[in-house]
């Protein structure tokens, strides 16, 4: 499957290839690789005293993204884990403190925030909806703390006033919805339904997926949309059916559960599109076969390309007591965004406000354009305790920020739905 459409996305980003079911995007500037080294032995790390960083964590333990919660805390706990064994050559530790996002119906953030606030964190990691994070990212960043998202995708970030503190792993809806929308086209679908969640990801990632549908010749027919909160979506059922389209996208969180069973045997399964925020593996929840052929999108590392790290993550959690992980979205960009702030920690001398750590983020993640490729924690320290400067590749992608904190480099993955209501990477 090719998907060819020129991205419109702001700062110049591009859709470059669609393969294998992951269309990999960035922008239109050369992206420099490592510096080598010119000779002679490298010099020897020399650790920083001893000092403490506390990381506390705004994700979703309750309400409609829940299910998003496990491998989001996961990816952060297993990369502090990891930072914490290197303290002997760093002398870092890194102190984490989870908290519970919620949603904008059980508000867990109005006590959560002011929890995490009063540890004195360096950074807030969090939320994973763009709308829960945009009630508290002033109060956030207005006490000179980081917030870091490794789930946030509406382009309301980008040109949010943050102070610079702001920063995601997960690259804006512009680019999810380009891929959406061509793929929905390319299918040979003509007219297109959507549901709609009515905040700043849900009509921010319909407006992106509308643009490309509409440039490949398509037509949007019906738009509904509903509130967080809403039980009852048989006025938005009905209405997108009443369109007769081609194929729907349902742009939801975990709502989609209940939207679902009054579309089957009504509409085709395999004109059902996902996207990040619903795309979970519902297995015997539904009737063998009832998500046959759907498909659905999410930005980040196609799932089942992550390899090793997977296995590890999974035997982590369990170590720590933890049910099994059935999800693994966002867990990728949870454990860069972690591994991303110690690194500048470690790169600004130990400093741990949160201003300052901010001001190395774009740095260690690649985006000055002059550090030395690195895939490790271990790897990238030793790089800054030797003087040089390090260029984090993490799990999810080279992350490499712009100056306003956003991924200037991702993946998009494509994926499709088997008999058993489970999905996997899409092979069209």
């Amino acid at each position: 499957m090719s998907i060819t459409t020129k991205a419109s996305a702001f700062r110049s980003r591009g859709l470059t290839s669609t393969l294998g079911g992951v269309a990999i995007l960035a922008t239109g500037a050369l992206v420099l690789g490592g510096c080598a080294s010119t000779g002679g032995a490298d010099p020897e790390p020399t650790a920083i005293e001893d000092y403490s960083m506390t990381i506390g964590t705004l994700l979703p333990q309750t309400g409609n993204l829940a299910f998003l919660g496990p491998p989001e805390e996961a990816g952060v706990g297993y990369a502090a884990a990891q930072i914490n064994e290197y303290t002997d050559t760093t002398g870092l530790t890194v102190n984490i403190e989870f908290g519970d996002s919620g949603n904008t119906d059980n508000k867990a953030y109005e006590t959560e925030a002011p929890r995490i606030l009063a540890l004195n964190p360096t950074a807030i990691i969090g939320a994973a909806s763009s709308g829960v994070s945009l009630q508290f990212i002033d109060q956030v960043t207005g006490a000179g703390v980081i917030q870091f998202s490794p789930a946030n995708t509406s382009d309301a970030f980008t040109t949010y006033d943050d102070n610079g503190l702001y920063f995601r792993t997960a690259p804006s809806d512009v680019l999810q919805g380009e891929v959406l929308g061509n793929l929905i086209a390319e299918d040979g679908n003509q007219t297109l339904g959507m549901i709609v969640l009515n905040d700043s990801y849900g009509t921010g990632l319909a407006k992106y997926v509308t643009e490309a549908f509409e440039a490949a010749g398509g037509e949007v027919v019906a738009q509904p949309t509903y509130n967080t909160g809403d039980s009852n979506f048989d006025s938005q059922v009905n209405e997108v059916l009443a369109a007769d389209p081609d194929a729907i996208v349902l742009i939801t969180f975990e709502e989609v559960k209940s939207i679902l069973p009054s579309l089957f045997g009504k509409f085709p399964a395999d004109k059902l599109y996902f996207v990040d925020g619903n795309l979970a593996n519902f297995g015997d929840e539904f009737a063998a076969g009832s998500l046959l052929g759907a498909k659905g999108t999410f930005p980040g590392t196609n799932v089942d390309d992550l390899g090793s790290f997977r296995d590890e993550l999974t035997a982590w959690w369990e170590g720590e007591g933890n049910e099994p992980l059935t999800e693994y979205t966002y867990g990728a960009e949870s454990y860069d965004a972690t591994i991303l702030l110690a690194l500048a920690s470690l790169a600004a001398g130990g400093a741990t406000d949160g201003a300052t750590v901010a001001a190395k983020l774009q740095e260690v993640s690649g985006g000055s354009g002059d550090g030395e490729k690195c895939t490790t924690f271990a790897e990238c320290a030793d790089i800054i305790l030797s003087g040089g400067v390090a260029d984090y590749d993490g799990i999810s992608g080279p992350v490499t920020f712009d100056e306003v904190g956003d991924p200037t480099e991702a993946t998009i993955g494509i994926y499709q739905f088997g008999e058993d209501n489970t999905y996997s990477k899409y092979e069209g």
